[in-house]
């Protein structure tokens, strides 16, 4: 993913919608801090604040994550290579663990979000949750994963997957200090 191309977008989005820093951090909830750092961060942000920029300004996720214009079935091969988004946290790269490939970049008008994420071990033991509108899938290809959902903890395993209401506080991370590899897909509402 090139650099800062999340923070481009956001700042082209607002000045063809003619919407300021701070009518934007009042739209989607965030602070005008929260919009400029993810304005001038060379990562993209975690979902949440995404999600919410997205809603604020009337896209779908993936606007911030490709650019293609495909309007048939989209095919990803196993042997397409491309640079992972690594996702951070809202102020922080406290879950920095997060590399996310997109399965679906090129289809325009998307409603779901389908990634094949890398899960690297913490390099911090602060679990920062996150919540947003809509709803993820996880389906589990490797290793072990532990998700905090509110105020409940799951541990799935290769094989396992989970369904749930991204609105509630939740956290993906590797379990026992090992990476892991899972197939998410995320639905937002528009």
């Amino acid at each position: 993913m090139k650099k800062n191309i999340v923070g481009i977008k956001i700042g082209t989005l607002c000045a063809d919608k003619n919407i300021s820093k701070a009518e934007l951090a009042e739209r989607s909830g965030l602070s005008i801090d929260q919009i400029e750092l993810i304005e001038s961060s060379d990562t993209v942000p975690s979902l949440a604040p995404l999600i919410k920029i997205a809603r604020a300004l009337g896209v779908r996720l993936g606007t911030f994550l490709d650019d293609s214009e495909e309007l048939g079935p989209v095919v990803h091969r196993q042997t397409d290579k491309q640079q992972p988004a690594t996702f951070s946290s809202q102020l922080s790269n406290a879950n920095s663990h997060l590399d996310f490939f997109s399965l679906a970049a090129s289809k325009s008008g998307r409603h779901m979000e389908p990634f094949l994420i890398d899960i690297k071990p913490s390099p911090t033991h602060e679990p920062i949750l996150s919540s947003h509108e809509g709803e993820e899938f996880i389906f589990v290809l490797q290793g072990a994963v532990k998700i905090n959902y509110g105020k409940e903890t799951y541990l799935l395993h290769k094989g396992d997957s989970i369904y749930y209401d991204s609105i509630v506080d939740h956290l993906v991370s590797a379990q026992n200090g090992e990476a892991a590899q899972i197939v998410a897909v995320v639905y937002t509402p528009l």
